[in-house]
């Protein structure tokens, strides 16, 4: 779930496209990143009204489906003061009843989210983490068919809305339309696919919505304050803030900058935000809470725990207590 930031949009137009390149010139051109082609934007109240009209369409096909959506559950930790965890797992790693028992675990100790990884060969914007867990799904044969399969298990009896985190790639082989309709009737309330820039977001917004699915959009610390202000009007369920400039993975401390990029997005919608990256340990997470996010977000170190601890079921135990740890420090 990291980032391998382009330094400018000339080296991001170099850079991005290939997947054969060497590791340190990957280049993630996310919606935070790539460079605005659109001359005149909408002001931003416009923009407020028309995220508003879509965020409704949502709430009301998840209710009618019996899922709940994203955005519905950020507003009830919001209206209940509570600070939404948000954990992060690789699919079918290290199998997928582990998983199916893992999410279950997961909402069990009170997650409020969960994001699940579709193992993708190419991870640009993962860790050393992240990406072995990814291999190891992939080397036991992981399809998108037995992922979706994986949601369909666990939505059935979980609480908390499931977002899927995709790489388009996967998504282009499908079909848009049909990946989306799947990940739906899978019961899937979210979509982050975090490969695509803000500029070629808006039809994958359109299919995803039709099928009542929120588009979830990323910002980083890099981000020029103009387009952090689109993502963020343009973001639906909540803001993802990525804490760090780099890939995924757990880090000692928070960069103290985070503060300010949440007052930032404070100043410009009234949509939850949710920060991600380098999120290790209940220290960092009620850190990230002083700050006034609206969610944490933890992957490598639950992914660690789940997929490097000798045994699926030493890799539950090891997992759910990480995540308690986590829930109680917010």
């Amino acid at each position: 779930m990291a980032l391998a930031l382009a330094a400018s949009p000339t080296a991001a137009a170099q850079l991005a496209g290939s997947n054969n390149r060497s590791n340190n010139q990957r280049v993630f051109i996310s919606s935070a990143t790539a460079p605005l082609r659109c001359p005149q934007p909408l002001l931003p109240s416009r923009l407020c009204r028309a995220a508003a009209c879509r965020r409704l369409e949502v709430v009301a096909m998840a209710a009618a489906t019996q899922t709940k959506s994203v955005s519905g559950t950020m507003d009830e930790c919001r209206k209940q003061g509570r600070t939404a965890l948000i954990p992060f797992l690789v699919a079918c790693d290290p199998d997928a009843g582990t998983t199916v028992k893992a999410l279950q675990k997961l909402d069990e100790i009170g997650a409020d989210i969960i994001e699940l990884g579709v193992p993708y060969s190419d991870p640009l914007a993962d860790g050393p983490t992240i990406q072995a867990a990814a291999t190891r799904a992939l080397q036991q044969g992981t399809t998108l068919d037995k992922v979706l399969a994986v949601v369909k298990k666990a939505s059935a009896t979980i609480k908390a809305p499931i977002v899927m985190f995709t790489y388009y790639n996967p998504i282009m082989a499908r079909g848009l339309d049909k990946f989306c309709r799947q990940a739906k009737e899978a019961g899937a309330s979210g979509l982050l696919v975090p490969d695509i820039p803000l500029e070629e977001t808006p039809s994958i917004r359109q299919v995803a919505e039709q099928h009542g699915m929120e588009l979830v959009l990323l910002t980083t610390p890099t981000t020029p304050q103009e387009r952090m202000n689109r993502i963020a009007h343009s973001s639906q369920g909540f803001v993802y803030l990525v804490s760090v400039t780099g890939v995924t993975g757990a880090r000692v401390s928070m960069e103290s900058r985070v503060e300010g990029l949440i007052k930032q997005l404070r100043e410009v919608t009234d949509k939850a935000v949710c920060v991600g990256f380098g999120v290790s340990g209940p220290e960092q997470a009620a850190q990230i809470k002083a700050w006034g996010a609206d969610g944490v977000i933890c992957g490598s170190a639950l992914v660690r725990a789940l997929g490097e601890s000798g045994s699926p079921e030493e890799g539950l135990k090891q997992m759910t207590a990480l995540a308690a740890s986590l829930r109680a420090a917010i």
